[in-house]
């Protein structure tokens, strides 16, 4: 029946739908060959064995994140989903990954752990910590036995006897080891600051295999590193050995004696560099005296500084000029008042009725009062004659004589 005819689109895009769904995602091993890369940044190559072969396509913003340097006759383990491309009607691996076989599942599971750290930014420099300079106390995360913590410990107290150690004794390898790393990241932390907390964090192993590493290569302890508040230095293995910790850590030292060196600064140059601050400050200090002596003396040599005494003087000099001419006028006035004085008693003097009376003459007085006429007397009125010497009493005669 013609309604049972596929077009050729038709028929493929069944073919991709249910192949697509039929294999989301696989693992394929094989050989490289016809290995191309596109000036668009995309790869494009074979995967065959003996028996079959199969075109496979990386995408240029996979290409750039691959670690294994892809050439042909390298034989590889690709992981994707299968495609079917309608325009040449055949089907593609599109890879998501590509790692060169043989080197294992730890490899593997490092290098997808690597991709999906870098695109959540564990391995940012923005969000790395400063590590201090002068640190009171180091938190050491490492084995309590073997050469690490002996060679830190010696590199620590010769730089920088000064510091508090803390150790938390983890396993470095092996079953929990993951779990015991990430417990001592999380205990520092948990701590407040002038008790355990320390102020910068050394976690350290010696060097070992992949598998020996693992521990510093799991998820769990690059989780316990990027929410670390406290400065981390990582110093995992020997200095060829790069793992997911080193790379998450604040900073990474090559070697546990070369991360107890960054940890903590040497004595000698501390000592040193706060000798050189004395003499700069002592320096500053007499340069800023000399300077304030010189300008003492400026101010002291200076008119402004010297006019309020000479006009001191001069007021000294005013006021004792003052007091001189008042005590001239003082004893000016005294004397004239003391004339006046004089003068008036002598008219008082003059004026006195004794000395009249001296002369002969009597007064009458009546009744406490002196009489100076005839009119208010009367016969018979008793009165008082009062002489220069003293009174005597007398009554008025009626007939004119006393």
């Amino acid at each position: 029946m013609a309604s049972d005819i596929l077009s050729v689109s038709q028929l493929t895009q069944q073919i991709k739908t249910e192949l697509e769904t039929l294999f989301p995602r696989i693992r394929v091993k094989g050989e490289i060959s016809n290995f191309k890369r596109h000036t668009s940044g995309h790869i494009y190559l074979t995967l065959k064995d003996e028996g079959a072969q199969i075109p496979a396509v990386i995408w240029k913003n996979t290409a750039v994140t691959l670690q294994a340097d892809l050439r042909d006759g390298l034989e590889v383990i690709a992981e994707g989903r299968l495609e079917i491309y309608p325009p040449s009607g055949r089907y593609q691996l599109i890879c998501s990954s590509v790692a060169q076989a043989g080197v294992g599942a730890l490899q593997q599971a490092f290098a997808v752990l690597l991709q999906k750290l870098s695109k959540a930014g564990y391995f940012s420099a923005e969000r790395k910590k400063t590590i201090p300079e002068v640190p009171e106390t180091i938190g050491l995360v490492t084995s309590s036995t073997g050469a690490v913590i002996e060679d830190m410990g010696n590199v620590l107290a010769r730089r920088f006897p000064a510091a508090r150690l803390l150790l938390y004794p983890v396993k470095v390898q092996g079953a929990n080891a993951a779990e015991s790393v990430a417990a001592a990241l999380a205990w520092f932390n948990s701590q407040k600051k002038g008790g355990m907390r320390p102020d910068v964090i050394i976690m350290a192993r010696g060097g070992g295999s992949l598998e020996d590493l693992q521990a510093f290569n799991t998820e769990l302890v690059a989780e316990a590193l990027y929410r670390s508040a406290i400065p981390v230095i990582s110093a995992i293995g020997h200095e060829t050995d790069i793992t997911i910790a080193d790379m998450v850590a604040d900073l990474r030292a090559g070697t546990p004696s070369i991360a107890a060196e960054l940890a903590a600064p040497d004595t000698a140059q501390l000592l040193k560099g706060i000798d050189t601050l004395l003499s700069r400050q002592e320096n500053f200090v007499m340069a800023k005296l000399e300077g304030a002596d010189r300008q003492v003396y400026s101010i002291c040599s200076s008119y402004a500084f010297n006019r309020p005494p000479l006009e001191m003087q001069q007021f000294g000099d005013r006021i004792d000029m003052l007091r001189d001419l008042m005590s001239r006028n003082i004893t000016s006035r005294f004397t004239e008042m003391a004339g006046h004085w004089f003068s008036a008693a002598r008219h008082l003097e003059l004026l006195d009725y004794r000395r009249t009376l001296s002369r002969g003459y009597v007064l009458v007085k009546k009744e406490g009062r002196f009489m100076t006429g005839k009119a208010g007397l009367h016969p018979s009125d008793p009165v008082d004659l009062v002489f220069h010497d003293g009174t005597l009493p007398a009554v008025i005669n009626p007939g004119g004589r006393s």
